[in-house]
Order: structure tokens, then C-alpha cells, then sequence
């Protein structure tokens, strides 16, 4: 087993939205993060709560004034009358993102290995799949965009969330899942990944 401070140690957080569970993609990105590497050391399918949603999007406090001045900026680029503040948009786009994680099951993980945040981050690409790279997830399975989302006054759909830090990905496990639910166990792989030199591959 590794110490504490190894960094395979690393954990972080993946949820499959609702969007992602009523397209029975699951399976899709499950493969897609395990065979990097990662290993899958907790997982359940939830319906989230208003409760739970909110508390998952200010783990980070400053949340809705950071997502809220990109939200404005939008508004004043799609010519609103009265653009919104980015406190209130802040708040509006915080809604549309309950209405989306309460509207149905969701598929929540907790993904374990080194640079887990990052990697995972780089698997599922950015936030409008409209402009995410082809070869990640959001890119190749998704077609929404920011514009289609606020025609709609709704969340962008794009199948996956995941945490953006390990400090983040901290706070917000602790949300999803209680120390119990998360299983400590080894993989054979591991060695491969892992130690320092291939040793005890030959008989």
C-alpha cells in the first residue's frame, strides 16, 4: 500500500448527469477513465437534491460571482436589455444547474490515481462541448453549446461533471460520499504504474 502522500493517492470526483444516464453513456466513460489508468474506488446512482446540488456549486465561494461575470458577459454579447449583474446571473445560472441535477439519476464516482484531477480534466474536455476537443468526451458525445443553453434559459448538457482541482475534487467527495463508501484495495496494475522499477515481471 502507498503512503498517504503517494501520488497515486490522488482522488477525485465524476458525476454522469442526467443528460449521460438517459443516453446510457455510463459505460462509455467509465472505459474512457479506466483505461488510462485511473481506479474506480467509489460509485452509486443518486438523485441528487436541491440540498446536495447547491452545496456541490459553492464548495468553491467564490462560484457564483466567478460563473455569474461569464454569464453576464454572454448576455451582453447576445444584446440583453437589461444584462444581469453577476450576482443574479451568478444565482440564475446556480438554478438552471439545480433544475438539471435534479431532473433525474445521476452517476456519481470517485476516481483514484496520480494526477487524478488533471487527467480526468483532460479526458472529458471543456464545458461547451461545442468547443471541446474531438477525442474527449464532451467533444465526441455531446452537441450543446452556451448559446442553445441560454436561448433555452437552461444548464449547458454536457454529460459529465468533474472536479476542477484536487482541493476541489476534496470538498466536493465529501459531499457524494461518506468515508465508508470509498474502498482502499489494490490493482495489479498499480505496480506497473507506479513503482519505481518494473521489477518481478519475469519468472
Amino acid at each position: 500500500m502507498q503512503n498517504e502522500n503517494h501520488p497515486s493517492r490522488e482522488r477525485t470526483l465524476l458525476v454522469v448527469k442526467p443528460d449521460g444516464v438517459q443516453r446510457s453513456l455510463i459505460g462509455e466513460v467509465l472505459k474512457r477513465i479506466e483505461r488510462v489508468g485511473m481506479k474506480l474506488v467509489a460509485a452509486k446512482i443518486v438523485v441528487p437534491t436541491e440540498k446536495l446540488v447547491r452545496a456541490h456549486y459553492t464548495v468553491d465561494p467564490e462560484w457564483v460571482v466567478k460563473t455569474g461575470t461569464r454569464a453576464a458577459k454572454r448576455a451582453i454579447e447576445l444584446g440583453e436589455p437589461n444584462p444581469p449583474t453577476p450576482e443574479a446571473a451568478g444565482e440564475r445560472q446556480l438554478a438552471t444547474l439545480v433544475r438539471y441535477f435534479t431532473s433525474g439519476p445521476v452517476f456519481a464516482m470517485v476516481w483514484q490515481g496520480g494526477h487524478a484531477a488533471a487527467i480526468v480534466r483532460k479526458i472529458i474536455g471543456g464545458t461547451e462541448p461545442l468547443t471541446s476537443d474531438i477525442g474527449t468526451i464532451r467533444g465526441d458525445l455531446m452537441l450543446d453549446s452556451y448559446a442553445a443553453a441560454d436561448s433555452g434559459n437552461r444548464a449547458v448538457r454536457n454529460i459529465v461533471h468533474a472536479s476542477g482541482n484536487p482541493e476541489e475534487a476534496a470538498g466536493e467527495i465529501k459531499l457524494w460520499f461518506t468515508d465508508s463508501e470509498i474502498v482502499d484495495y489494490r490493482l495489479v496494475q498499480d505496480k506497473i504504474l507506479y513503482d519505481v522499477n518494473l521489477d518481478g515481471i519475469l519468472e
